[in-house]
């Protein structure tokens, strides 16, 4: 399942809709999505962070109105060759040679402009994102072993999912204990720390960007409750949940 998936699930549970600001173009009277999420998405992207980038883009499809043609399928294709360019300078951004980037870009138009009916594009730009991301992160360079990137990679993929040490060192193929140890001589602090430093990061997005109660925020990072949750954001952040949201 998608992250965006996931999200749009559990924003349906609660009726509720993204709190996203648009800026209107008064000259043709269309919506288009905030300057700031587009930004924050090409960051996403340049820093590798599928999580993050895959729920702005679901915040940015699902507020914007945009008609880029009369023709709904060519709208729809420029829309994507748009998203594609802009993904393209965030890979190159992130450090991805443009040697690499532009025929990535090319690759992509072609796929694009050969579409005859929109329903082949409806999933097209979400997994053109997750492949941009996991381009990148092929490309640069990492301070960390094949093992190490290989599990930071899988934690950033199911940040959303029930993470255990088992789970990780299995998708690396290596021992629990193996990976425990060398991930903390490398990282400089142990799996869980990491995968909770994580969470408490991207969960940011949700007290900012929707009216998602708190307790679900918990829930939907895999925290067993939202006390414990609350706790480990005060330390990393010195707010609680609720200061931060209001700030």
């Amino acid at each position: 399942m998608f992250v965006g998936d996931k999200m749009s699930n559990l924003l349906k549970q609660k009726n509720v809709e993204h709190e996203v600001p648009f800026q209107t173009d008064q000259e043709e009277d269309y919506m288009q999505p905030s300057y700031l999420i587009e930004k924050q998405l090409l960051e996403a992207i340049k820093q590798g962070n599928q999580v993050l980038a895959e729920q702005l883009s679901y915040s940015i499809k699902q507020n914007s109105h945009t008609q880029l043609a009369d023709d709904p399928l060519r709208s729809i294709q420029n829309h994507i060759i748009s998203t594609c360019t802009l993904f393209t300078k965030a890979i190159i951004d992130g450090g991805v040679p443009p040697k690499k980037a532009y025929p990535l870009r090319d690759s992509y138009i072609r796929k694009i402009e050969k579409a005859e009916q929109a329903e082949e594009l409806e999933h097209f730009e979400q997994m053109m994102l997750q492949y941009y991301i996991e381009f990148l992160r092929q490309e640069i360079i990492s301070p960390y072993s094949k093992v190490i990137n290989q599990s930071i990679s899988f934690i950033h993929d199911y940040l959303l999912h029930d993470l255990t040490l088992d789970m990780i060192a299995e998708h690396c193929y290596v021992s629990p204990s193996y990976l425990s140890h060398l991930f903390k001589k490398e990282v400089g602090i142990s799996v869980v720390q990491f995968i909770n430093q994580k969470r408490i990061e991207e969960s940011k997005y949700f007290l900012l960007q929707t009216p998602i109660p708190i307790s679900d925020i918990a829930t939907l990072f895999q925290f067993c409750n939202q006390s414990y949750y609350t706790s480990l954001f005060k330390k990393h952040t010195g707010k609680t949940p609720k200061e931060y949201r209001e700030t």
